[in-house]
């Protein structure tokens, strides 16, 4: 009996320490995206106090059920842009609170950078995030050309 019942102690206890991990931390799947909980990510993740951190999942040009939207980088650029603003006003956020992006385009070529600086400057103006842009052989879908994540930071009020 009291192995029994250092056991249940023991499983309460882990318990508990998973959820104070875990206390305040936001993951949301947005009405309007392609819902990814099946795929075992969340396309927002929210940090709590003294601000937040917000995390927004590689966004690609999917439409609600996933389906891919358009068929050269620069159509996909535009449905991923889109895509990111929707996230980023899902998560509370607004474009000039985004500290960092990661860019990812199959076979860069210099000719794709021109878009992609329009598409940057037209959803941040003059307060553009840090950057990186990764060239890759290939994305997670067949016919994915492009993908951009975000990094956020909502002051606290």
């Amino acid at each position: 009996m009291k192995r029994i019942v250092n056991i249940l102690l023991s499983s309460v206890v882990a318990l508990s320490v998973a959820s104070t991990a875990t206390a305040g931390i936001k993951r949301i799947n947005p009405d309007n995206l392609v819902d990814t909980r099946q795929f075992g990510f969340s396309q927002i993740v929210i940090t709590p106090p003294s601000g937040h951190t917000v995390y927004i999942s590689g966004q690609f040009a999917g439409d609600e059920d996933g389906n891919l939207i358009g068929k050269t980088v620069e159509e996909q650029m535009q449905q991923s842009f889109k895509n990111l603003k929707t996230a980023i006003k899902a998560s509370g956020a607004k474009p000039e609170q985004v500290v960092q992006i990661r860019v990812l385009i199959v076979d860069h070529q210099m000719k794709y950078l021109e878009p992609l600086e329009r598409e940057l400057s037209g959803l941040f103006g003059k307060k553009l995030p840090a950057s990186t842009l990764i060239p890759v052989p290939r994305l997670a879908l067949d016919g994915m050309l492009f993908e951009i994540e975000a990094t956020l930071f909502i002051p606290a009020k």
